[in-house]
């Protein structure tokens, strides 16, 4: 998911009560909920880097006590620094740092767990497996989960305004029943998908393409709409592409199926010389594979990689997860990024 959903998620699993045990308990989930995005910094070595680390090591179950390690020490260092200028101000809240550090834990756990849930995937077991895992019912963007958890969070400080306007006294933390309500609402959210994703899989189950029998298939989620699913189907020759309208069930309701060719063994064989090609590869789940030769003087190859699980989101025309690599004659590779070669 993207980063303002894990923020607000943590956010929200400490005012659901663990915010009650211990001062600091939200600032501590907040980040921890986030902190396996830490490895966006292996984009400063360029987008092939970046793509390669992106939901690596941090995002495992083995590297959750040492995030989770990592955000209580900067919350403590920072709570140190606070205290130090505040000095005789005021006394601080009790600070339970073993309660923190579980905490942590658990908001840390809620990351693996929202990065499953979309068709992006993530390896939990990784470096000892290093299949990618996705569960396939949530957008990366889920405008409903967002709702949910904002107003988790707004809607008690609105009705404490309100409640201090008429004289009405409060005692402890505000927002658990809110907090509670809205993570209810997004296991239910996740009960309707699961339940209508397995209704879409089964229409594409029993549809054949030109004839053709699937081997191989999968439906993808649309944002808002749980009843909207992009198919992907794979035959003998090719991969097939239709909406699925999963409340009726109908597969290719529009009659706008769209066919891929299925990449050729030379072509899998070319993407593998690169270490972005072997990761990409690694990754995807319906790969596309375009192979340009390069005319002379500069020769050698053009390969443009593509998942079909993502081509859907090309309604608007961008270009989606694409990746360019260049080998030249003797298969060395001249480049590697998300961008055509000379537009970087």
């Amino acid at each position: 998911m993207e980063p303002v959903t894990h923020f607000l998620t943590g956010a929200v699993l400490s005012r659901a009560g663990c915010n009650r045990k211990t001062a600091l308990a939200t600032v501590t989930m907040a980040l921890a909920a986030e902190a396996a995005d830490m490895d966006v910094v292996a984009y400063v070595g360029g987008s092939a880097s970046g793509f390669i680390a992106h939901r690596g090591i941090t995002h495992t179950f083995l590297a959750v006590p040492f995030v989770a390690a990592f955000v209580v020490a900067v919350v403590w260092l920072c709570d140190r620094l606070w205290q130090k200028y505040r000095r005789g101000k005021s006394a601080p809240a009790v600070r339970r740092w073993g309660w923190l550090y579980l905490f942590a834990c658990l908001a840390a756990l809620s990351h693996l767990l929202l990065d499953f849930t979309n068709n992006y995937g993530l390896r939990p077991f990784y470096p000892f497996v290093r299949t990618w895992y996705a569960w396939d019912i949530v957008f990366i963007v889920e405008p409903l989960i967002l709702v949910a958890l904002v107003m988790a969070l707004t809607l008690p400080w609105f009705f404490a305004l309100i409640g201090s306007e008429i004289g009405v006294r409060h005692k402890g933390p505000r927002g658990r029943a809110a907090a509670i309500t809205a993570l209810i609402f997004i296991v239910a959210l996740w009960g309707l998908r699961d339940f209508e994703h397995r209704r879409a899989l089964m229409a594409l189950d029993a549809y054949e393409f030109h004839g053709e029998p699937s081997h191989r298939i999968a439906a993808f989620p649309t944002m808002i709409n749980p009843f909207l699913w992009s198919g992907v189907a794979e035959t003998d020759t090719a991969y097939y592409t239709a909406r699925i309208d999963s409340l009726t069930p109908e597969v290719d309701p529009g009659g706008h199926a769209s066919s891929y060719f299925k990449p050729t063994a030379a072509d899998l064989a070319a993407a593998n010389d690169s270490r972005l090609g072997r990761a990409y590869l690694e990754w995807a789940r319906f790969p596309v594979i375009e192979n340009e030769h390069l005319p002379e003087p500069v020769g050698g190859q053009l390969i443009r990689l593509r998942d079909v699980r993502f081509l859907y989101l090309n309604d608007t025309g961008r270009d989606v997860l694409s990746a360019y690599i260049q080998l030249d004659p003797i298969h060395r590779t001249v480049y590697e990024g998300f961008r055509p070669p000379g537009t970087h």
